[in-house]
């Protein structure tokens, strides 16, 4: 419920990602018996919201959130920043989901930045992903994992572009107008940590979920919603003119902004003296 909740209130603009989330994590969570891990993957371009729904994720299982020791975050440039180290990271990550799903079955393993994850590199991840009862003892059916990464999001706007100028609403956009199109464009995009992956292609990504980009009016509910949490009454006037100072693609219809959300916390700074 509280995952419900917090996604209604603080995420905008995603419907999809919302009821993808709600329903994927809930039934997964009330599965006595499931027979793998859940995987999400989320897609889409800097600011629409992916990191901030792993941390509503995190927060609706663990009484510590993100803080929980277990919950493990994965930055690719941080963590496996060279190509020559990538037999070393794979015994490393191998060895570290090994020992944290035995210490608690219920793990929360989050990949950000897997665009930028050297290709090969997460496939190493692939046996504790699978069909199996139990691995050297162990059963990772009861860990969640969940992979952030900007790969796809041409192919996400792309969709959302072709609603709008036929005059459909975002609304009307259904993850299967998106889906497989998303999992094959990011298979086949070298520039993606799942370029080739055994994991798509063995069918172990449970959900590909788009987060669409950002409008106008989105951004502006972003704006609303963080002058609020600062306590602060809301200036619609301020409202406006950080909205405005964003910049929106495409370069003609200028309909997204290109950074979604990612700015208005700074920009709110500038207009306040916190």
């Amino acid at each position: 419920a509280a995952l419900q909740e917090n996604l209604d209130q603080k995420l905008f603009g995603q419907h999809l990602v919302s009821k993808v989330v709600v329903k994927a994590v809930r039934g997964f969570l009330n599965n006595t018996n499931a027979k793998k891990p859940l995987a999400l993957s989320l897609h889409g371009w800097t600011g629409t919201g992916k990191n901030f729904v792993s941390k509503i994720v995190a927060e609706s299982i663990y009484k510590r959130g993100l803080q929980s020791k277990y919950v493990h975050q994965f930055v690719a440039t941080l963590h496996f920043p060279h190509a020559h180290s990538i037999n070393l990271y794979k015994d490393q990550l191998q060895s570290w989901i090994r020992g944290n799903v035995s210490i608690c079955p219920r793990s929360l393993f989050i990949f950000d930045e897997m665009d930028k994850m050297h290709a090969g590199l997460i496939d190493s991840i692939k046996p504790f992903l699978d069909y199996y009862e139990l691995l050297d003892g162990v059963s990772y059916r009861q860990a969640i994992f969940i992979f952030l990464s900007n790969a796809g999001a041409e192919k996400i706007t792309e969709v959302a572009l072709d609603f709008w100028r036929n005059g459909r609403t975002r609304e009307d956009i259904q993850l299967t107008d998106i889906q497989n199109a998303l999992s094959v464009s990011v298979f086949n995009n070298k520039n993606s940590g799942f370029w080739h992956s055994t994991l798509i292609d063995r069918n172990l990504i449970d959900y590909f979920i788009p987060f669409l980009p950002l409008e106008y009016r989105h951004v502006k509910m972003c704006v609303r919603v963080e002058i609020e949490s600062r306590g602060y009454t809301v200036d619609e006037d301020i409202v406006s003119r950080i909205a405005d100072e964003m910049t929106y693609f495409p370069r003609e219809e200028r309909i997204y902004s290109d950074k979604g959300c990612k700015t208005v916390d700074a920009k709110l700074d500038y207009y306040y003296d916190f």
